[in-house]
């Protein structure tokens, strides 16, 4: 009986321990991640490939300057498609969404907890270098 209130405890201890609200920055990386993900599942696809050939790169980056650029220039393309089939997508309407919310949250919520440091726009188009390997601690 003693484990199982033991177990009990320390269960209700880790759900209290990981149910802090986001914050706003938590907010935005989370959702930028979610962009990044997004677009490299949309490639993937036949149907929005061609849609997603004719729009700039992007790789977001909210620790740079000139994220809110490239998001303004990505979501103008995206609001701008050529073809009306690309326009009428959900997917691409989804991604339009997210991106739209992404900038928003950047320019008018978060505006104040983010921190630039660098002012680079062409890294924005181009993928990041991969992680360096972490060195292991061997005993």
């Amino acid at each position: 009986m003693g484990l199982s209130r033991k177990i009990l405890l320390f269960s209700t201890l880790l759900v209290i321990a990981d149910s802090a609200p986001p914050t706003c920055y938590s907010a935005v990386v989370r959702l930028s991640k979610g962009i990044t993900e997004s677009l490299g599942r949309l490639e993937t696809f036949s149907i929005t490939k061609r849609c997603l050939a004719n729009l700039p790169k992007l790789y977001i980056n909210v620790h740079n300057a000139c994220v809110t650029i490239k998001l303004r220039d990505h979501l103008y393309a995206l609001e701008n498609l050529i073809t009306p089939q690309c326009r009428e997508l959900k997917r691409i309407e989804f991604l339009k969404v997210r991106v739209k919310r992404l900038f928003n949250m950047i320019n008018r919520l978060c505006y104040r907890d983010l921190v630039f440091f660098i002012d680079d726009c062409a890294a924005l188009e181009r993928p990041p270098p991969p992680p360096e390997p972490q060195d292991e601690l061997l005993d």
